[in-house]
């Protein structure tokens, strides 16, 4: 059997069977008057409320954005559990070109389909979608995260998923080189968007040395032109191989971890914003061969995450930001249990996170 385009329709035996299966509910939303069609995937909500965001997004066919909703879904359980939230792992999907069809016919549309959920999915921004775009889900959606703050909302979660990732680093380098200090440490960062731009910042302001790719060249030429010791590098392919680079940060799209890539990676540490780095199982173990430290994506990136969560309860910034901080402490935890455990620590982050997850599941 496929899809209207011809791709092989397997969602059923993916949910049901594959490695990315184990979902509670999946909800396939079609809206002909606004052209929405989406895909809201519930992985666990063991622990609470499904968090995650809504990916706006030109997949190539359903099935593709099936397959990432899925993914996505579950990457989010591994986060909350991992970031100590009392949230379980959701993640929505809008098939489509935002730059095309976005519009507020179309996401008021979508915010009825995680309405009908009624709180079992609280929603949020991600790829192609904006603290505005959230701002429109919210008049139809009650479950809604990611606001601005003259709706209610927390504003832009990129400041704290940086910060995450930051700490992330330190937390790296304290292992490695015994030492949390990023100074004259040379850092790739590949994707200075919504997340990498601040921790540009971050990075600078420590005193690292920074070079930055990414497929926008004029936000690589704004990134330059305010901090002229940036270096940019034409693509993703120049900057793992640059060489005596430190930390490689991977903060676009999933998949940049491959085995194309970790091959000629000249970082001794990984630690990026990007969802889903891994592009299979086993890399883990390809980078733990290299002697390449890997700070599990979804640990270091869950500062948005603790942002959103926190919308939820009355939002306060510097409660969030402590909140963050201790993911140098979980990263570090992570290293640790990895060596006690004698696996990668990928596989230490996952073991943690499903035993906070099957506490709950026990408590029920």
């Amino acid at each position: 059997m496929t899809d209207v385009n011809g791709a092989p329709a397997d969602v059923l035996h993916t949910l049901f069977h594959s490695d990315q299966g184990g979902h509670e509910q999946v909800v396939l939303c079609q809206d002909r008057a606004s052209g929405l069609k989406a895909v809201i995937a519930l992985h666990s909500t063991a622990l609470g409320p499904a968090l995650g965001g809504t990916r706006f997004y030109p997949y190539a066919n359903e099935a593709e954005a099936v397959a990432d909703a899925l993914n996505l879904a579950r990457g989010m359980s591994y986060k909350n559990a991992m970031a100590g939230l009392d949230h379980g792992g959701g993640k929505a999907v809008i098939i489509g070109d935002p730059e095309q069809i976005k519009s507020e016919e179309l996401l008021l549309a979508y915010g009825r389909f995680v309405a009908s959920l009624g709180g079992r999915y609280v929603t949020a921004c991600d790829v192609g979608t904006y603290v505005a775009d959230m701002d429109v889900v919210a008049r139809e959606c009650r479950w809604t995260t990611g606001r601005s703050p003259e709706h209610g909302g927390a504003g832009d979660s990129s400041v704290l998923t940086s910060f995450g990732v930051y700490q992330g680093m330190r937390a790296a380098a304290q292992h490695l080189w015994s030492d949390p200090t990023l100074r004259d440490r040379t850092v790739g960062i590949a994707g200075v968007g919504k997340v990498g731009h601040h921790l540009v910042e971050h990075l600078l302001a420590e005193g690292a040395h920074v070079v930055v790719t990414d497929v926008r060249k004029d936000v690589v030429r704004g990134i330059t032109e305010r901090h002229p010791s940036v270096v940019a590098v034409a693509d993703t392919d120049a900057l793992i191989r640059v060489e005596n680079l430190d930390i490689y940060a991977p903060c676009a799209l999933g998949g940049a971890l491959n085995d194309d890539t970790v091959p000629v990676l000249t970082a001794k540490v990984v630690c990026g914003a990007a969802n889903n780095q891994l592009a299979h199982p086993g890399v883990e173990k390809d980078l733990a061969d290299r002697g390449i430290l890997y700070a599990p994506d979804y640990v270091v990136n869950a500062g948005g995450v603790i942002q959103v969560a926190d919308e939820l309860h009355g939002f306060d910034f510097d409660r969030c930001k402590a909140k963050a901080a201790k993911i140098y402490d979980t990263t570090l935890a992570i290293f640790a249990r990895a060596k006690e455990d004698g696996i990668p620590p990928a596989a230490a982050a996952d073991r943690i996170a499903e035993q906070r997850m099957a506490e709950a599941r026990t408590r029920r």
